[in-house]
């Protein structure tokens, strides 16, 4: 016989048979009650940090009260209340159970957890923490959401979920090893592909449709259209220009967007957003006919101009040779800044190439219309050297007009190989106008055309078989140039020399003097034949030159002041050799 037949025998002989039925009650409530199992109690009393439980036993059981709190501290019961509560062990002897309020409440979502496993339904759950390789999750009991289960995407920022309550579905259950694994994802990717066959319905190309902004990328923007993913490239983004393209969109933004491509087998979408509204190309004509001003700001910079914006899809470019008048300018930058706004005026309108062509320095005179008047030929000016080439000086004469002192303008005597050898950038000059080209903006210009070109009077000074004195300036294979006077040169060929023999040109170094008779004179090309071997077989000497030129300098002087105030007038009057242009 078992224990509780011995023991309900025992009772049965104490009572009597009209109190029976009641006492049958009482041990049917009481052999209803099994250690560590779920319990159903009245609260029956209240004391400080104690709540005293009747669960139907002999005696009452004690939890304590913080069980019984919300996360404000507030007590969630009072007397009288039932409750559910976990029965550890019952001891008679020492008159007290052993009572839990919140491991039946663990007992119960395990219960209920275990059911929706089974239903493969969803659960509800909060979490809680971060740990490693995840997420804490609280459903009721602790579960545990992988990182890779938390969304469609790699979440980087598990942290911020924290908190949140969301629904999930459990992917492994093992009750007695207390482990649950949750999963977000598996929910998500059934939501997705339910709204993927409802997007597709509707997917045709041309088609207006809602979306929201998933993902952003230097190249474009991935849009959400419902299960189904878009691209909207930066370029389809807007007629105007934007450098990336979160300048116009951002994450979790809702837009319209119009099916550019569809690919069926693939499901790639290509997305327009510009393409809603109409192109401003269709009327730029009309909006900006040629020779209309126009205002816009400055928004971008290559080193060949400037781009300015118009209207939010036109720009307009004004070449850096467009800019100013001013070709000194090498880069736009040292004109405008980015963003400035800047007036110009229309020169050109491409619209099937989508061009606008913008003009700064039409606004602006021509400093070139004015030059011939400012600056007459024959007249002298002044400028710094601002240029110099193999073959001149480029001379500042005012903003955006420069002069070219040819290398053959720059002096009537001196041999010049490099114009570098005299001058130096920012060195001052004076010269005089030789010449003023409007059309192609030249303006040519001569120094040594300030002073009288000395072969005018040549022929007043020098006569056929006249013996003179002059210095070697240079040398050539077939003879040496001998400078008789400053700006006039003679040549002596190797056959009119006397001292040709071995390396006759050692002979002849710079500088030295030698004694010549005048063999030819050509003034028309400055040209003068001088002979070495002629003046020795004369016997002529230096000083016998000497003698000579006093006896006749009275009339060759007469003449040679003549000839030289006839070639002043000629050169004041730019006629002559000395305009190299004529």
């Amino acid at each position: 016989m078992s224990k509780s037949n011995v023991t309900l025998d025992a009772d049965l002989a104490t009572i009597g048979g009209e109190d029976f039925a009641g006492f049958f009650d009482q041990y049917l409530e009481r052999e209803s009650i099994r250690e560590q199992s779920v319990v159903s109690g009245r609260v029956i009393n209240i004391e400080g940090d104690r709540v005293i439980v009747d669960v139907g036993y002999k005696a009452e059981g004690v939890i304590a009260a913080a069980e019984f709190r919300d996360e404000d501290g507030n007590l969630t019961i009072a007397v009288g209340d039932t409750v559910d509560v976990y029965l550890g062990a019952m001891s008679e002897e020492e008159g007290q159970l052993t009572l839990s309020k919140r491991r039946a409440d663990e007992m119960k979502a395990w219960e209920e957890i275990s059911k929706a496993y089974e239903a493969d339904q969803t659960v509800r759950g909060q979490v809680t923490s971060r740990v490693k390789g995840g997420l804490n999750v609280d459903i009721g009991v602790k579960a545990f959401l992988p990182g890779s289960q938390v969304d469609l995407r790699p979440v980087k920022n598990l942290e911020k979920l924290i908190g949140e309550t969301l629904d999930f579905k459990i992917i492994k259950f093992n009750k007695r090893r207390g482990n649950i694994v949750l999963s977000r994802r598996v929910l998500l990717e059934e939501e997705r592909l339910r709204q993927r066959k409802e997007t597709l319905k509707d997917l045709q190309v041309g088609v207006v449709m809602k979306g929201v902004v998933k993902n952003i990328t230097d190249y474009g923007a991935f849009i959400d259209l419902g299960g189904i993913d878009g691209l909207l490239h930066i370029t389809d983004m807007t007629y105007g220009r934007i450098n990336h393209p979160s300048e116009m969109v951002e994450v979790g933004q809702a837009l319209e967007v119009k099916i550019l491509k569809f690919d069926p087998d693939t499901q790639r979408v290509s997305l327009g957003y510009k393409q809603i509204r109409p192109d401003p190309w269709e009327e730029v004509d009309l909006k900006y006919p040629v020779g209309a001003i126009v205002r816009g700001k400055v928004v971008s910079m290559p080193d060949y101009g400037i781009f300015v914006e118009l209207e939010d899809g036109i720009e307009g470019l004004v070449h850096i040779s467009e800019m100013t008048w001013n070709k000194r300018v090498k880069h736009p930058s040292k004109l405008v800044n980015l963003n400035d706004l800047v007036e110009a005026k229309v020169i050109g309108v491409d619209v099937e190439n989508k061009r606008i062509s913008l003009s700064m320095r039409e606004l602006e005179q021509n400093p070139w219309e004015l030059v011939e008047e400012r600056y007459p030929i024959g007249s002298i000016v002044q400028g710094k050297v601002r240029n110099i080439t193999d073959f001149g000086l480029f001379v500042g004469i005012e903003e955006g007009i420069d002069g070219l002192v040819h290398i053959s303008d720059m002096s009537w005597s001196q041999r010049v190989k490099h114009p570098s050898e005299i001058y130096k950038k920012g060195d001052d000059v004076e010269a005089r106008v030789l010449n003023i080209d409007k059309i192609n903006e030249r303006f040519s210009l001569g120094i040594k055309q300030l002073r009288d070109d000395p072969w005018y009077s040549v022929q007043a000074r020098y006569f056929l078989g006249q013996v003179v004195k002059g210095k070697v300036v240079s040398r050539t294979d077939f003879g040496v140039f001998v400078e008789i006077e400053e700006g006039v040169e003679g040549l002596v060929h190797m056959s009119e020399l006397t001292q040709t023999e071995g390396d006759w040109a050692n002979n002849y170094p710079d500088g030295k003097e030698v004694i010549v008779e005048v063999r030819r004179i050509d003034p028309h090309d400055h040209k003068i034949s001088l002979s070495e071997r002629g003046a020795a077989e004369r016997g002529e000497t230096e000083g016998s030159v000497q003698a000579y030129m006093a006896n006749q300098g009275d009339g060759s002087s007469r003449l040679g002041d003549v000839m030289g105030d006839l070639g002043r007038k000629l050169a004041q009057a730019g006629i002559g050799r000395g305009n190299r242009d004529e």
